[in-house]
């Protein structure tokens, strides 16, 4: 659709203003195209210089980046995606739809899409799918002077010079790893490997997930690590933007799922009204049927409710202490899983620190939970009747084992949902405590039929 010509003439006084106002900065820029539509967003790039255009295209932060390049001529957005580094390219084209993702594919350069090519050709996840093909690599026999003349020639079309990759003149195979500090404090007409550390250089497959390259630059503090095939071949390296990138996205979307939904696959004020529906939707009736089972146990104690109506009083307070226990120990496990600070074998080792504590936890909750009631009934707020000790016990002893039942539940679903191949963030809190819930209201009533029976049962 053609932009009205109010649209225009406000996206190129924005573009201008922009200037004006000091929005130089890539980051800046972004927030100004975000706060428009998709035309007017468009319109703004076109009057950005072509430098400028392609710093904020390479940034990730552009919430409707493919509206945006759809509604820019189609010269206009190859020339830009040819320039952009090729990660971002790849980025881009991912989220594209046909038939603009062929059209503009085909307009780059033979080289430019063979290399978009290849990391589209990898998992979505994979460290191949988020790394740079355009990386410094010098030869093994290179003095350091000449390896840094090379740097200066080459610098504009790098997405990083802070870790050059010595390869085998011959085999074109990775040697080494070498900070460019080491490379300025050096001898420069020494040879480059003498500036190299003694060990050797870290490296990831295509295949890997990408957040293992994470665990590495994380681990190492390195600002960029390779991305080697089985020979041994540098196809690329992992930097440490791309990385906080991913780890950005995979947070968000276990936080969305702790929530008892699945992820979005756009920012919230971007998603569709059905999307969100759909999002939302599916969870929120698997978890009602599972609450369903509350109903059906409480309808099987109904007798005990009739004798004893001040059960009911705890009711919530039972359900909500085991649902949070268990969502605190799925919280801890699932984040303990995805740093790897824990493998499927440490189930036991778990329960074994899980049930103590739930003990523990659960204690100091029953003592509330007894001083309460008998505060209550002294000072006269509230008559718990003449068995109000036996209620209180009742009420104690339950929530020792609730709240280490829904402990050791919290703490061992990710292992088993992680066993059988699904995702731990799929154990979402509001998942753990419906299945504590209806176990809590058995073992409450179980406690108050051993405590209570000959009294008020």
């Amino acid at each position: 659709m053609p932009n009205s010509p109010e649209t225009t003439v406000a996206a190129v006084e924005a573009a201008h203003a922009a200037g004006d106002l000091g929005l130089e900065r890539a980051p800046d820029i972004i927030v100004a195209l975000n706060a428009r539509p998709p035309e007017a967003a468009a319109e703004i790039l076109q009057h950005l210089s072509s430098e400028k255009a392609v710093e904020v295209l390479d940034q990730p932060g552009i919430d409707n980046v493919c509206e945006i390049i759809a509604a820019l001529p189609t010269a206009t957005a190859v020339a830009l995606l040819s320039a952009v580094s090729a990660d971002r390219t790849a980025d881009i084209f991912r989220e594209l739809i046909e038939p603009l993702r062929t059209t503009l594919l085909n307009g780059l350069n033979q080289e430019t899409r063979t290399t978009v090519s290849e990391l589209l050709a990898y998992p979505e996840r994979s460290a191949g799918s988020i790394m740079t093909t355009e990386f410094v690599s010098v030869r093994s026999n290179w003095t350091i002077a000449e390896v840094l003349h090379h740097i200066r020639m080459v610098e504009r079309t790098r997405e990083t010079v802070y870790s050059i990759f010595v390869v085998d003149p011959v085999k074109k195979t990775l040697i080494q790893a070498v900070p460019l500090r080491r490379l300025i404090s050096g001898d420069p007409h020494a040879n480059v490997l003498t500036a190299a550390p003694a060990r050797k250089p870290l490296t990831v497959g295509p295949q890997s997930d990408r957040m293992d390259a994470a665990r590495l630059i994380s681990k190492y503090d390195l600002l960029a690590v390779a991305v080697v095939d089985g020979l041994g071949h540098v196809l690329g390296i992992v930097t440490v933007d791309d990385v906080i990138d991913a780890i950005v996205q995979e947070s968000t979307e276990d936080v969305q799922k702790f929530g008892g939904m699945e992820a979005l696959d756009e920012p919230y004020l971007r998603i569709s009204f059905l999307e969100m529906i759909k999002k939302r939707g599916g969870w929120l009736c698997a978890l009602f049927l599972s609450e369903m089972l509350t109903a059906s146990a409480m309808q099987t104690f109904q007798g005990e409710l009739e004798k004893a109506i001040v059960l009911t009083l705890f009711i919530p307070l039972i359900m909500s202490s085991g649902g949070n226990s268990g969502s605190q120990a799925t919280s801890l496990l699932i984040r303990a899983l995805a740093l790897h600070e824990l493998r499927l074998r440490d189930w036991w080792r778990v329960a074994v620190r899980e049930l103590p504590t739930g003990l523990m936890l659960g204690a100091i909750l029953g003592l509330i939970g007894i001083v309460r009631i008998t505060v209550w009934q002294t000072l006269g707020i509230f008559d718990y009747g003449e068995h109000w000790i036996l209620v209180a016990i009742t009420v104690g002893t339950t929530l020792v084992g609730i709240v280490t039942f829904g402990s050791l539940a919290g703490s061992m679903l990710p292992f088993i949902l992680q066993r059988v191949g699904f995702d731990p963030a799929s154990a979402s809190a509001p998942f753990v405590a419906t299945l504590v819930d209806v176990t809590g209201l058995v073992i409450y009533f179980g406690v108050a039929a051993l405590i209570l029976r000959g009294t008020l049962l």
